[in-house]
């Protein structure tokens, strides 16, 4: 077998092979043997029909399977004996494709980046500590309470955090307009749902009472056709609802499943959830620096055929988590493109750290990140029973571990200022940069 490599880019190859005629008529011959011992061909009995028919019936079908296998196997065997680590499916042109003749064909296909990553000592990581206060508990209990609010009617004019039934006519230039109308909605003053305006309008309305609002679709409206319009709102208010918070009791503490503690066991376990919040903010926000610190010192090219896999991944997961009758395919690729490019580019780089300082997972901190997840179940012990029977599970631990590695095998170089905050400053999710 012969081979040459051209290095047409940075990442890209293109490879000549040449495979002897003699190998190709040797799988011919093999494949049809296999035929002949099960053909079944009228006026002969199987195993018996003469190597000259089976040859003048099937070997077109033979070759061809013959030369797609082989095509396949001198592929790897090729960029193994060249050292080459393929990033995907190779391109595949046959130049020379006649019978007893060798083969010769081109395959063109990328390759991984080779780089060192570096830079660890420009990495800045601010490390942030903090504790629960006994205030932070307090307020938590509160958002409870109010996420598990109750609504009951009201005599009165309507207020800010009172839930309205509503009905209501939308027009723009005297016209209704799609998705402007809408009967029986039910709408808390002050939640933002709607407009600007619309449920400020409605602050001081009665059940029973119609109000007319002329309000002004925002700039940046995501109907285009809308964007910037005045509009005119007529709104039928049917009911007014005021919050009812649920008491701190027995009832309230076993929606969560907490059952015969009482007040103090139940912020008990309100703390414990909170205080592992904590520990994972504060590791997802050291480790998201990490990674944009290594991103920025270690620029590499990512070969087209892990972004497009990246791209289709994310297609498909926007897809899973939005539903809808779109196909994956169907959504822009651009609208991934960024993301994916990260997420390929972080992988590489992460295996190469694993590569080059030899990590392994440690087994140790597998159980107890496993044990850590499963303190959030009721019956943690089968939690972690259920993840050691499941090798999947397992495995996808274990990377999470591995990563975690990484992070402190950059931190033990990185620039590191550590920084004492409140609770709610640590939990509280990194604004994404605005766009220039």
């Amino acid at each position: 077998m012969q081979v040459s490599v051209e290095n047409t880019s940075t990442l890209e190859r293109r490879m000549t092979i040449g495979v002897p005629a003699e190998r190709i008529e040797t799988e011919v011959n093999k494949r049809l043997q296999q035929t002949a011992r099960k053909a079944k061909i009228p006026g002969f009995r199987p195993g018996k029909v003469p190597m000259s028919v089976i040859r003048q019936r099937y070997e077109d079908g033979a070759r061809q399977d013959a030369l797609g296998d082989l095509i396949q196997a001198t592929f790897y065997e090729a960029v193994v004996e060249q050292k080459l680590n393929p990033a995907g499916a190779p391109s595949v042109e046959p130049k020379s494709f006649e019978k007893g003749k060798d083969l010769e064909y081109v395959a063109t296909f990328e390759v991984f980046p080779e780089f060192t990553v570096a830079g660890f000592e420009s990495v800045a990581v601010e490390r942030l500590s903090a504790d629960v206060a006994d205030s932070d508990l307090d307020n938590m209990l509160e958002i409870l309470r109010k996420q598990n609010v109750r609504f009951e009617a009201a005599d009165r004019a309507a207020q800010n955090e009172d839930q309205l039934i509503i009905d209501f006519v939308g027009k723009a230039d005297g016209e209704e307009f799609a998705g402007g109308s809408a009967t029986g909605t039910q709408l808390v003053l002050g939640s933002a749902r709607m407009i600007p305006g619309f449920e400020d309008g409605l602050v001081g309305a009665k059940a029973g009472e119609e109000r007319v609002l002329n309000l002004t679709f925002p700039e940046d409206y995501q109907n285009l056709d809308l964007a910037g319009k005045a509009a005119e709102f007529t709104v039928t208010v049917n009911t007014v609802s005021e919050p009812k918070l649920p008491e701190l009791n027995e009832a309230f503490f076993n929606q969560f499943g907490i059952k015969e503690t009482g007040i103090e066991g139940f912020r008990t376990e309100v703390r414990k959830n909170m205080e592992r919040e904590l520990r994972q903010a504060i590791k997802s926000k050291v480790k998201n620096q990490v990674m944009d610190g290594l991103l920025a010192a270690n620029p590499i090219e990512v070969p087209k055929a892990l972004l497009e896999n990246e791209v289709n991944r994310l297609r498909v997961q926007a897809v899973q988590q939005f539903g809808g009758n779109i196909k994956p395919d169907q959504l822009p690729a651009e609208l991934f493109e960024e993301q994916a490019k990260r997420r390929v580019e972080l992988g590489l780089i992460v295996a190469e750290v694993v590569k080059q300082f030899d990590l392994k997972p440690d087994e140790d901190r597998v159980r107890e990140l496993i044990k850590e997840m499963a303190s959030a179940y009721q019956e943690p012990e089968q939690v972690v029973s259920w993840y050691y029977k499941n090798e999947q599970q397992m495995n996808e631990v274990r990377s999470v571990v591995l990563e975690e590695q990484v992070v402190d095998t950059v931190l033990q170089k990185a620039s590191v200022t550590d920084k004492a905050v409140s609770y709610e400053e640590a939990v509280k999710p990194v604004e994404a940069p605005q766009a220039d």
